[in-house]
């Protein structure tokens, strides 16, 4: 552990699932961390409270710090006003994690054009405004940074039901290709990963039911869904030194799902 000591990191919608899990793992690799959530405070402070216990296995003060900052990455000013809060208050920002992210099950025929606007603007334009304001942090500071991008297996796959979604995650993928191109010569790295199916909470409707969590595992290889832990760890490494000849990719994390699960037996010449 350790990689991270002495950064800042913002993680965007880090009051469950991956945003939770990947603010837990930077803390533990001695990354500063600020934890934006949207609506609701007391799953925010438990992310913070694991966070800070991971980070300083029972030690009373190991340097690393951490903060809770409310914000809705749908609106401008309050991007702005995160960033602004996490570089007052913890020092400076080195890593930016666009976690946040919502999705709405409909027929495309019904989806409205507010249903459309509510998805891209947290998904893909909120994303972008993150970026830009970070990027804009970095430059007037001639300081290198890293941008991870939380997309989805959907930037590739189809998903009948979830249109908004997956144009949103198909955007993000462009997103960050375009961001690292731009300013790779800026010491500015930008990378993706892309979960598969994943035990979250957004995902309770199948991973609490037997039944559609085995059918949503028939279609993996590896024949599980991954964890928020396996998810952390990824951008953990892409967010490290270790990482530095790294940019403008995606990572997908997703039990070999991409692969075309459904051509595992031969069924042509």
């Amino acid at each position: 552990m350790g990689r991270l000591q002495g950064k800042t990191a913002l993680v965007t919608g880090a009051s469950s699932g991956i945003g939770q899990a990947i603010a837990i793992r930077l803390a533990q690799e001695g990354c500063n961390v600020a934890i934006n959530y949207r609506s609701n405070p007391d799953t925010a402070q438990d992310t913070q409270t694991q966070a800070m216990q991971k980070a300083c296995d029972g030690v009373e003060s190991c340097g690393v710090r951490s903060l809770l900052i409310q914000g809705d990455v749908s609106k401008e000013d309050d991007i702005r006003q995160i960033i602004a809060t996490t570089i007052e208050k913890l020092g400076s920002l080195d890593i930016l994690i666009n976690n946040a992210g919502i999705q709405t099950e409909k027929p495309a025929h019904e989806v409205t054009a507010e249903d459309f606007d509510r998805i891209l603007n947290v998904n893909l334009r909120g994303a972008f405004l993150c970026a830009r304001e970070s990027i804009r942090h970095w430059l007037d500071r001639g300081q290198s940074g890293v941008i991870i991008n939380i997309s989805s297996v959907h930037e590739i796959i189809p998903r009948p039901l979830y249109v908004t979604y997956s144009i949103s995650k198909g955007g993000m993928e462009n997103m960050t290709k375009t961001l690292a191109l731009e300013y790779a010569d800026r010491g500015i790295r930008v990378n993706a990963i892309a979960p598969g199916a994943t035990i979250t909470p957004i995902n309770n409707a199948w991973t609490e039911d037997a039944e559609k969590r085995a059918q949503v595992e028939s279609h993996i290889p590896m024949g599980r869904a991954g964890t928020s832990d396996e998810m952390a760890a990824a951008a953990a490494f892409l967010a490290s030194d270790e990482a530095a000849y790294i940019t403008g990719q995606t990572l997908f994390i997703d039990g070999g799902l991409t692969l075309y699960a459904d051509f595992r037996e031969a069924w042509s010449a």
